[in-house]
């Protein structure tokens, strides 16, 4: 039996690629095993076991898990098949995970059926399954569909790891919420393993170490996966922006004006797949008031830089449930996510998760 018993709210790309990571573990692939973290306190990548998984896909909701996680308009294939992934998927709640661009790629299941019963169902699939927590995995803007999940989570006592930017952790009332009720939080919004955002990170952090000036820098990301096509509606960016734009600002020395700092997703362009291209921007001044600037381009598969974050992030979740410690993971969420409920330098943030794993319960 797996130790650590998860389950995933949107079988999307994301999804894809961390379940399918989890196999390569499992199979005993040389690289899949010896990268990232392999054991996080007691727990390995090949321990997370997803016994319960949420969809919104017609094409999706009654397929088992290892199926759904191959159709479209999912486009990662690591390998061919998965193992132990038997749960089906079951119906979640539309209200606004699906935009307007993705509607006819994603075609929403259209049951009919009343919120208060579909919420009945998925609590006693949780716990019938008995799911120790939850990874949001819904689209950007999703606010109203990522909230009604932390309300699952609430009642039915589990662990919720906010993938996406719609603040939870970071929210001081939800942070409450969670506190009282002695349930673990990380989020929000994750940082890839090495994406665009923890690349922007370290730039700026660089600039602050060697105490020179940052008069104004920008990140453009584009991309051709369901990702980038549902972030083509700008009305689901604006927290997106607000994340990965206080991400950069927190690390700099003096805050930018809003007018010299652009971050954020730009354009989708449909033949990159789950190919992610960043182009970052810094200018500056240096002693004694020169100007200096540099920029970079990064290539990156977008759902391998989530899913070897996220591996981490439901380890440490599930510590936290062992320890019965409650409310926002402050240093996991510092470590893994973009907006935090208390941002800190990656490396302290790094040092800080580990010493809280070694504290006895």
């Amino acid at each position: 039996m797996s130790k650590i018993r998860a389950g995933i709210v949107g079988v999307g790309n994301c999804a894809s690629g961390i379940i399918q990571g989890i196999e390569l573990c499992k199979r005993g692939d040389k690289d899949a095993r010896a990268l990232g973290n392999t054991k996080i306190g007691a727990y390995r990548i090949e321990d997370i076991d997803f016994v319960t998984a949420f969809d919104v896909g017609a094409n999706k909701v009654g397929k088992p898990l290892s199926k759904a996680i191959y159709l479209g308009p999912n486009m990662v294939k690591w390998t061919d098949s998965v193992s132990g992934c038997d749960a089906v998927v079951k119906e979640s709640p539309v209200l606004d995970g699906v935009g307007l661009y993705v509607g006819e790629k994603i075609k929403p299941i259209k049951s009919g059926r009343p919120i208060a019963e579909i919420r009945e169902e998925v609590l006693a699939d949780l716990k019938s399954t008995k799911t120790q927590l939850l990874v949001n995995y819904l689209p950007v803007g999703s606010q109203k569909a990522t909230e009604f999940w932390a309300e699952v989570a609430l009642e039915a006592g589990l662990g919720f790891i906010n993938c996406i930017p719609v603040f939870i952790a970071s929210n001081a009332g939800w942070a409450k919420r969670f506190s009282k009720g002695g349930i673990p939080i990380i989020g929000d919004d994750v940082k890839g393993v090495v994406g665009a955002t923890i690349v922007h990170r370290t730039l700026a952090r660089l600039c602050s170490d060697r105490s020179v000036r940052v008069d104004r820098t920008y990140q453009i990301n584009v991309g051709g996966n369901t990702d980038f096509l549902n972030m083509k509606e700008q009305q689901r960016l604006e927290s997106k922006r607000i994340s990965k734009t206080e991400a950069v600002q927190s690390m700099l020395t003096h805050r930018l004006p809003d007018e010299r700092i652009y971050v954020g997703p730009s354009d989708f362009i449909p033949y990159l797949g789950n190919t992610k291209l960043a182009f970052i921007r810094i200018e500056g001044t240096m002693f004694p008031g020169i100007p200096f600037n540099m920029e970079m381009r990064l290539e990156v598969d977008d759902k391998a830089n989530s899913a070897g974050v996220v591996v981490d992030a439901i380890r440490y979740c599930k510590i936290a449930l062992d320890k019965k410690v409650g409310g926002p993971l402050i240093e996991a969420s510092a470590w893994l996510m973009k907006h935090p409920p208390v941002s800190l330098t990656d490396d302290v943030a790094k040092e800080r998760v580990a010493e809280w794993v070694s504290r006895p319960a």
